[in-house]
């Protein structure tokens, strides 16, 4: 395989087809689709399925994107250690919707003006789903949140979140887990790694929720809150941000509970200029 044929078919893998493919590329359709067949002969196994003017990765195709992706962008890190040193390419980084919206604006636009010829790109997801995605190599690194369990990763202090207990403004003021007794709870889904500080805490005191409220955003858990439907566990930061704190009664946590922390996260030995530039800024930030 050469990294010609890789960006090629990378791109129809993109574009789903191999006239804006060619489009993109400046070739002429013929050359881009025997490109494609050649990479296919040479490997033995079909990259797409073809449905008329319509191309959809096969399994196989899948796999190869993912290692086309890695080597192309260590062929472009390559060439910039080379030539100047300086971070170029693209960096794709995981984050929890809370840092992706409280914490990282700064960080991220801080980046962008001191390495514009880094593409950035951010996915959100619990910290479960995000170890995972780095784990497997679909991301480069995660900002994620303690407590995790995973072998094989290497992890920088990011930032301190203070949690804190949220309901409505008619709930009782809780002294202990106890209190909380058999109130629903507003939560993400399971691999939240908040959830499963809150989880811990009333198991501490012998309390298991009957029922769990599952939600995608901090946008639907403060408004559920708010409206009587149940309790949650959020970041200070996002209450701050999200401008509700009038509408809820916000409690203070254990500190063994309050104090989390989150960390940038990626795999033991992976290394990359781009990488590298934003453990740097982190450290920055940190000092």
């Amino acid at each position: 395989m050469d990294l010609a044929a890789l960006h090629i078919f990378k791109t129809v893998a993109e574009t789903g087809g191999i006239t804006k493919a060619a489009a993109r590329l400046h070739r002429v359709q013929s050359n881009v689709t025997t490109r494609v067949k050649q990479l296919e002969e040479s490997l033995g196994t079909p990259l797409f399925h073809r449905h008329k003017r319509r191309l959809t990765l096969s399994a196989e195709g899948k796999l190869l994107l993912a290692y086309a992706e890695r080597l192309l962008r260590l062929s472009s890190e390559a060439q910039a250690a080379l030539r100047s040193g300086a971070p170029r390419g693209t960096l794709r980084i995981g984050s929890l919707e809370s840092t992706a919206a409280t914490r990282l604006p700064p960080v991220l636009s801080g980046y962008h003006a001191a390495y514009p010829e880094v593409r950035l790109e951010l996915v959100t997801g619990t910290t479960g789903a995000l170890v995972a995605q780095v784990l497997g190599g679909d991301i480069e690194a995660a900002f994620v949140a303690e407590p995790f369990t995973a072998e094989g990763l290497e992890s920088l202090h990011a930032f301190t979140e203070e949690l804190v207990l949220v309901s409505s403004k008619g709930f009782p003021r809780i002294r202990s887990a106890k209190e909380i007794g058999h109130t629903p709870i507003l939560a993400f889904t399971t691999g939240c790694s908040y959830r499963r500080r809150l989880e811990a805490w009333l198991g501490g005191s012998g309390i298991a929720p009957e029922r769990v409220m599952e939600y995608g955003s901090y946008h639907a858990i403060i408004a559920c809150a708010a409206a009587g439907s149940g309790v949650a566990v959020v970041p200070r930061s996002v209450i701050r941000a999200v401008r509700r704190d009038k509408e809820l009664r916000i409690q203070a946590l254990p500190q063994e509970v309050a104090r989390a922390r989150t960390l940038l996260v990626w795999r033991k030995g992976h290394k990359s200029t781009a990488l590298d530039a934003m453990q740097a800024a982190i450290r920055r930030s940190a000092a």
